[in-house]
């Protein structure tokens, strides 16, 4: 039987606060996506935005987060069952990047049309 104590469940947050740590120390693209997500925060802040638009952005910026924290754990599993150079692991570690971007394009164009109407209505545009 699985252990459901508020105990096992404190200590599962603390270990994937313990993650998220190890991604900001470690994965330098992981500090920009954290300024990123803190500038499309305030700049949400400062437009005023809508729930419905809140959500594209949260929805937006956890994406790139899961997608970086993924590529990060498979890297570091590879580098960790594979050490030597090996085409395989390069392209598992290729596509799992390749998966990043798509996130930060996807991310770049839902804040495009969230944020550019609104920002040209400030502007007069």
């Amino acid at each position: 039987m699985s252990d459901f104590s508020l105990r096992a469940r404190a200590q599962s947050i603390a270990l994937a606060g313990r993650g998220l740590a190890l991604l900001l120390t470690r994965e330098p693209n992981a500090r920009i996506h954290l300024a990123a997500s803190i500038a499309a925060a305030a700049l949400g802040a400062w437009l005023g935005l809508t729930a419905g638009e809140w959500c594209w952005i949260a929805l937006a910026i956890a994406l790139v987060w899961v997608a970086e924290g993924l590529n990060s754990a498979l890297e570091a599993l590879a580098d960790a069952v594979h050490p030597e150079v090996d085409p395989r692991v390069g392209s598992a570690k290729d596509v799992a990047a390749g998966a990043v971007l798509v996130a930060a394009i996807a991310s770049l164009v839902i804040g495009a049309l969230v944020f550019g109407p609104r920002l040209a209505a400030r502007w007069g545009g």
